[in-house]
This record gives structure tokens, sequence and C-alpha cells, in this order.
């Protein structure tokens, strides 16, 4: 078990514990952090199936936000039947076999299009948000810190699925249990900024790890400043009155 993974996951956790705005939670959450440190840990080789992969972390989200939501199920139970969607997902894709990279990226641009129009579509006012009792801040970092080190263990028996895997997904999902639809909502649009991490990984990968890293990480802020262009540019294109 890698303890950088455990400690960059739990850092990741900690920090959306103390971010109010969904918005900026789901922000910090679709950082590449741990998906940095598996690729660094694993050295696994990025193809198609990891852009699936992305898909599988909305999956995840959407499972647990219809099971906690819909269904009405304890958070515990909803983010339980979350992650056995994403293993199930990343059993299949490791039985198929590495997929080629470049028509699996049309279809997950095409697909996140779709699915981002949609949700921009249905999206309406946020419920409002139930108080809650946090917990104390040295008992709440032991919980992260145990939860973190078991999805850690959990994340490296999937080869190369390991590198999307939900590592702090699995805790921030039971954290923003009370804004699930919204964060869900916001993860989404953010995850696109993975899918460019993983290109600039993929297209850069035949030179030096630390050429990759900079071409993934490179490949996510641009993706991340594109998808936020037209709502910088929205007040400026209004009318003057």
């Amino acid at each position: 078990m890698s303890w950088t993974t455990v400690l960059v996951v739990t850092a990741v956790v900690w920090l959306v514990t103390l971010i109010r705005s969904v918005r900026w939670r789901a922000f910090v959450y679709s950082l590449p952090l741990p998906m940095t440190v598996a690729l660094v840990g694993s050295n696994h080789p990025v193809d198609g199936t990891q852009l699936l992969g992305v898909v599988g972390l909305n999956l995840f989200f959407l499972t647990v936000t219809v099971g906690y939501l819909r269904l009405g199920l304890p958070i515990l139970l909803a983010d339980a039947l979350g992650l056995g969607v994403y293993l199930v997902l990343s059993a299949a894709l490791l039985r198929i076999g590495p997929l080629a990279f470049g028509p699996t990226l049309v279809g997950v641009l095409g697909l996140w299009l779709v699915v981002t129009v949609w949700l921009r579509r249905r999206a309406g006012p946020a419920p409002p948000r139930p108080s809650r009792q946090p917990l104390p801040a040295p008992l709440r970092l032991l919980v992260v810190l145990a939860g973190s080190t078991v999805t850690v263990l959990l994340g490296e028996q999937l080869r190369g699925m390991v590198v999307t895997f939900p590592y702090s997904g699995v805790l921030v999902a039971i954290e923003s249990r009370h804004d699930l639809a919204e964060f869900s909502r916001h993860f989404a649009g953010n995850s696109l900024g993975l899918v460019g991490f993983l290109a600039g990984y993929h297209w850069l990968a035949d030179g030096t790890q630390t050429l990759a890293l900079a071409g993934a990480w490179t490949g996510y802020a641009l993706t991340a400043v594109l998808i936020r262009l037209p709502r910088w540019w929205r007040p400026r294109l209004l009318p003057e009155h």
C-alpha cells in the first residue's frame, strides 16, 4: 500500500470537508491529485479504458445520489452501491482489454456534451440544506484517515482502473450527502478536466513520466479554462441598461 496515496486522499477529503461552497467543493475534488499519485506509483499505461473510468466516476456519484435521495437508502449503503457499480464496470473493462484511445475519446466527449446540456436544462434552485452537526476535528481526521486507508487498499486491486478509482470520492460522497445532487452536477461538468489530464498523459507517454505528467496537468488546466469560458463571458455579453 502506498502511504503517499493515503495521505493525498486524506488531504483532499479533509479539504473538501472545510469548504462550504458546493461548486468549489466539486472543483477541489476534481483536481487529479490521487490520479497523479496512482500513475506515479503504478506506472500503468493510459488508454481508452481510463477514459471510461472517468465515466465510471460519474456513475458512482449518480448511483449514490439516486440511492440516497431517490430510494432513501442510508448513505453508507448508497455509497457501497455506487462503489459496486464502479467495480463492476472496472471488471468488465479489464476483461475486454485495452481500448483504442482516439475513438474512446470521441465517444466520451460526445457523451459529456449530451449530459452537460441535459443537466443544465434540468438544473433548478438548490434545495435548502439541513443543519448538520460536524464531528470534532480530531475525530473527523481520524475517520477520514481510516477510510482513506481502506479505499486505497481496495483500489490497488484494480490494475489499470486504479488510476480513476474513486479514492476520495467514497468519503466525499458521505461528506456531501446533503448536497449530493448539486455536487454530482458540478462534478459532471468538471470531470472533462480529468479527460484532458488523461489525454495529455497519453499523448506524451512515449517520453519520460515527468514529461507525461507535465502534459497531463497542462491538459487539465487548459480543459478547466475552456469549460469555464462561457460562464466568464456571459456577463460581458449581456446588454447594458
